[in-house]
Parts: structure tokens; C-alpha cells; sequence
């Protein structure tokens, strides 16, 4: 793919400190997609974007000689530490007529295929991968998976959320969900939970599918750092949305 062509699939990567994974995953994720491509025809054509956000190693020398070596590898770097800005900014630069928002650690090709035969049949304008639904296994730390489990019931008492997931694997319909990223307030970890329940809001067809997840390494962020800025988050979002825009069009279908 030359970098004149608009590719069909955006696979959107925060990256944050992860010179230990970062030149073998991206490497392994490009096997696998050429793979792939004989089973998803979308997949012939994409575009990786590692939306890089503060790292202090060498994430962004890495990410720079995987840019040199695949053309079909993008990294920017946004200057701070700040996961959900660099979703968002990832998102912002996308081409693709679909966008893949993955994890470096996990970079599930399966999810793609599956996400996109929802989203090219018009079944779905968003689809999330669930690592709490049925059918899903979730092998991580027992601590992550209850405050996954937290959260969630949180987002679903304070915010109306329905459903059982929202941090993670995403494929969406650009075009159809590039509004709704607009309207994102909070950023940091849940700008994911935000844009999910704005886009449940707005009426989009929101569809979950089941997720194995087996990570490649510890969180790059230690979990009970990211207590506080969540609670934070948390409460401005629901202020927004149930108090400041308390008429916000909302689909119970």
C-alpha cells in the first residue's frame, strides 16, 4: 500500500512505554494480517497508527524503524502520558472506512475478522469486544478482573450503561462514530467507557461479541495509580450527562 492509497481498515494502538513488546508485536500482528487477508477482504488494505502518549524508553526510536521498514505503519506521539487522548488522536488520523482500536499486548486478529463481518453486513455500527460476557475468557490477574467488573456496574447505575464492556477491543464505522468521538469529554482511561455509552446514546447499533484475552505483560500502569483519576472521570462525565445534557437523546431498543 502506498501512502497515497486510503486504506479499508485503521488499526488504532495507544503505545506507552512498551520498547519490551512493541517491534515483535507489530511484527507478529503484520504475519498475521497478511494471513487473514485470504479469509476478510478488508483486510488487503489497512493501516496501522501506534498513537504514542509520553514514554520515557525507547517506544518512540522503535516505533520509528517499524515506520521506516512497513509503509503501512504509522507512529505519532502525543507528548504525555494520556491513554484516551491517544485513542482519540488516533482515531482523528485514521483513513480507513473501519477502525480497529486495539491494545499492543493483545492485537487480536480474530476480533477484526469477526468485528468486521459485523460491521460490512450493516449489523453494527460499533462493535465491542467483551471480556465479561458469555463465551468470553478473560486470563487476567483476578484484582483487574473484579475492577473491570466494578467499573462496568458503576457505568451501568450512574450512566445507563447496557452492557458488559467497554475498555478494550472496538471496530466501528468511522464515518458513523467520528461525531460521537467529538463529543468525548473525559480522556485518560475512560474516554474508552465514554464513547461507548455516547454511542449507545446516540442510537447506534451497538453489538458485543465475546473476547479471549491472554495478555503479553503486566499493565504499563499500576492499577491502583489509575483509581483516582477514574473516580475523577467518572464523576465529570456523569455530571455531563445526567445533569448538565439530562435531555440527551437516549435508545432503549
Amino acid at each position: 500500500m502506498s501512502s497515497l492509497d486510503t486504506p479499508t481498515v485503521s488499526i488504532v494502538i495507544p503505545v506507552y512505554n512498551e520498547e519490551g513488546i512493541l517491534h515483535s508485536a507489530v511484527v507478529d500482528l503484520i504475519e498475521r494480517l497478511q494471513t487473514a487477508q485470504a479469509n476478510t477482504k478488508e483486510l488487503a488494505s489497512y493501516e496501522i497508527l501506534l498513537s504514542e502518549n509520553g514514554s520515557s524508553d525507547r517506544t518512540v526510536q522503535i516505533g520509528q524503524e517499524l515506520a521506516a521498514r512497513y509503509p503501512q505503519v504509522r507512529i505519532d506521539s502525543l507528548g504525555r502520558p494520556n491513554y484516551g487522548a491517544a485513542m482519540k488522536a488516533g482515531i482523528e488520523r485514521a483513513r480507513g472506512t473501519y477502525v480497529m482500536c486495539d491494545e499492543i499486548d493483545l492485537c487480536d486478529v480474530d476480533f477484526y475478522e469477526r468485528a468486521l463481518a459485523l460491521l460490512t453486513t450493516g449489523r453494527a455500527d460499533m462493535v465491542v469486544g467483551s471480556k465479561a460476557m458469555s463465551g468470553a475468557h478473560d486470563k487476567r490477574p483476578l484484582l483487574r478482573r473484579v475492577a473491570t467488573q466494578t467499573i462496568n456496574g458503576m457505568l451501568r447505575v450512574l450512566l445507563d450503561f447496557r452492557g458488559t464492556d467497554t475498555h478494550g477491543l472496538k471496530a466501528f464505522r468511522r464515518a458513523s462514530l467520528l461525531d460521537t468521538v467529538s463529543h468525548c469529554v473525559v480522556d485518560k482511561d475512560l474516554f474508552a467507557s465514554e464513547f461507548v455509552i455516547r454511542a449507545q446514546r446516540e442510537g447506534k447499533r451497538v453489538e458485543e461479541i465475546p473476547v479471549h484475552i491472554v495478555e503479553k505483560r503486566p499493565p504499563s500502569i499500576n492499577l491502583f495509580k489509575r483509581v483516582p483519576n477514574v473516580l475523577k472521570n467518572l464523576a465529570r462525565l456523569t455530571y455531563v450527562i445526567r445533569i448538565q445534557n439530562p435531555h440527551e437523546p437516549t435508545n432503549r431498543s
